[in-house]
């Protein structure tokens, strides 16, 4: 039997079963809104298991899902080394944002990178610490920051609104997903020209830790099969 791991609730999971729905594959809640059950129809061999969108990049490297549907943003932020735990079988087609880096509108000469690299040396100079940038996406800011050499900086970690961390000064700078850009502007924002770091959409993955002996991966054929995806080797 195979676990298939999809976001329990919102947009995510309607589109998901809309997806796997649009190729022959029926995924469904079962019971109230408050229980995490499902049922599969048109797949024999898949079971359904709902899950945080959070939650399923931990679940695939720890091999207790065989396959999962995330935002990639989280995959990559959330696993080092991602492609080595998890193989991306097949980007959906939605669940689409940004993730970018911005700063204040205010800020009329910052606009690249080097800009902010330039701003950050300015900022600790002036007030003695570094300049801070909000966000959620830990490793894939610092990996984007090292590799445009953009120093000088500290990382604060956001788990609510980000966008509104620089109007409420605990931070300088956000990192942040966004989808048309109206919130960014609400507060004031701006996004660097050379600021954007990923395009993250809703993605399905199989995890390589699973178990994939007993059958599993002549389940997984079949699956590959009826939702039209090439051969998958995980």
């Amino acid at each position: 039997m195979l676990k298939l791991g999809v976001p329990s609730k919102g947009r995510l999971m309607d589109q998901t079963f809309d997806w796997f729905g649009a190729r022959g594959v029926t995924l469904r809640r079962t019971g109230s809104d408050r229980e995490y059950a499902g049922a599969v129809d048109g797949a024999d061999g898949l079971e359904l298991v709902l899950l945080s969108a959070g939650e399923i990049p931990r679940e695939l490297a720890a091999g207790r899902i065989h396959l999962g549907v995330t935002g990639s943003d989280l995959v990559r932020d959330k696993l080092a080394d991602w492609d080595r735990q998890v193989a991306e079988l097949a980007p959906m087609g939605f669940g689409h944002a940004d993730l970018i880096i911005a700063v204040p509108a205010a800020w009329p000469d910052v606009d690249t990178l080097d800009d902010l690299d330039a701003a950050a040396s300015a900022f600790r100079r002036a007030h003695g610490h570094r300049l801070r940038i909000a966000t959620k996406y830990h490793r894939l800011v610092r990996d984007f920051l090292a590799a445009n050499g953009v120093a000088d900086y500290q990382l604060v970690d956001s788990q609510g609104a980000t966008e509104g961390t620089v109007k409420n000064l605990t931070a300088e700078a956000i990192a942040d997903i966004t989808s048309t850009g109206e919130t960014l502007r609400a507060n004031h924002l701006k996004i660097l020209t050379d600021g954007l770091i990923h395009q993250s959409q809703a993605t399905l993955y199989a995890a390589r830790a699973a178990d994939w002996g007993n059958g599993a991966e002549t389940v997984l054929a079949d699956l590959a099969g009826r939702l039209g995806l090439d051969p998958v080797r995980v």
